[in-house]
């Protein structure tokens, strides 16, 4: 009676179909965090525009002298704050001032040959006078002898014989004589103007030199003014590539001034720009400072593409055309509250620094 109840306990138990529950609760798992996954997806796609192609821009002054010279006093150093006026660095003025000493002998020259010109105007004047007076003494003998010779004439010519042909002869030589006189006299004048109008030339060439030369004085001495190198604007100084005692050429750069002031470019695609305005918020995140975000505003679009700005634009006339998607550079300044929270660190916020941003358009 014993034996079936053993057989019936060493059956075997029927085995459940189905998979395993741990395996359940795993997929469950990996639906539950895809489904939030596409819906964060989602979310972002439409409350959110973002890039990375973005860094911090800024201004940057370039620091370079307007003359040739020796560096003789070097006063900006290394990442220094300097203000706008500030003397960065002094040139050797010997060139200059010896410049200036030549220019100014050049000026007492034309001064002296203004002075000779004017006695040399005067003396030919008196000489014009003198000789427009003999003009006039020729002319009123000419006239005297004209009217004598045709009285000669007429008198040899009537019936009686008044006059003999020696007294004929003798008026008419002297009509002669006083038209050649009068011709004579009127090219003294002649001259006499002729060397006026040469004095008054050569004192305004002399007045033109003067002018020239006052000129060249003038810039000389701008030129002694640019040998103090002074900051342009507010800012920290980089990349200074000058010591003491460095020979520089006029235009060459010495070094950087950056000024304080920063901002965000942040290059976004063409298909990226429907909902996007200036004043929207925007959450930035820099690489220097990982962990923490900073907050921003759009400011203002590019008027052109970037590849628009680029050394070589593309030539999209070409029979191998291929369409690629453009980017439009957009600034993005930082809000004054989020730099505060910074503190210190806001000065560390440099242009050229990469930057992940992130626009909210929700509310379009």
């Amino acid at each position: 009676m014993n034996a079936p109840q053993e057989n019936a306990a060493a059956a075997p138990k029927p085995v459940k179909s189905g998979p395993p529950v741990p395996l359940l609760v795993v997929g469950a798992l990996l639906l539950i965090g895809g489904i939030g996954l596409g819906g964060r997806m989602w979310w972002r796609s439409q409350h959110l525009v973002e890039t990375d192609n973005a860094f911090v821009a800024g201004r940057l002054h370039p620091v370079a002298t307007r003359v040739a010279g020796v560096v003789t006093e070097m006063r900006m150093q290394d990442n220094a704050v300097v203000k706008s006026g500030d003397v960065l660095l002094r040139l050797d003025p010997a060139d200059a001032a010896v410049q200036i000493e030549r220019l100014k002998a050049q000026i007492a020259q034309a001064d002296a040959a203004i002075a000779t010109s004017g006695a040399q105007i005067a003396q030919a004047k008196a000489q014009a006078a003198v000789t427009n007076s003999q003009v006039a003494q020729a002319e009123s003998v000419l006239s005297r002898t004209e009217l004598e010779a045709k009285r000669s004439q007429a008198l040899f010519g009537a019936e009686l014989r008044a006059t003999s042909k020696q007294e004929l002869d003798a008026a008419l030589a002297a009509r002669d004589v006083a038209r050649a006189d009068v011709a004579a006299r009127k090219a003294s004048a002649a001259a006499a103007k002729e060397a006026v109008a040469a004095a008054e030339s050569t004192r305004q060439s002399a007045n033109a030199q003067k002018s020239a030369t006052q000129a060249q004085l003038k810039d000389a001495q701008n030129q002694l003014g640019y040998v103090e190198l002074k900051a342009s604007s507010d800012g920290r100084i980089g990349k200074r590539t000058v010591e003491v005692g460095q020979r520089v050429q006029a235009g060459q750069q010495l070094a950087a001034i950056v000024e304080p002031e920063t901002w965000i470019v942040a290059n976004f695609k063409e298909t990226q720009l429907a909902r996007m305005k200036p004043g929207q918020k925007v959450r930035v995140k820099l690489d220097a400072f990982p962990g923490q975000e900073l907050t921003a505003k759009v400011d203002s679009f590019a008027p052109a593409s970037g590849a628009s700005f680029a050394l070589l634009p593309p030539d999209n006339a070409t029979g191998n055309f291929t369409k690629i998607v453009q980017r439009v550079p957009v600034k993005i300044v930082f809000e004054p509250e989020s730099l505060k929270a910074l503190g210190e660190q806001a000065s560390r916020i440099v242009p050229g620094l990469s930057v992940q941003v992130e626009v909210e358009i929700a509310a379009e």
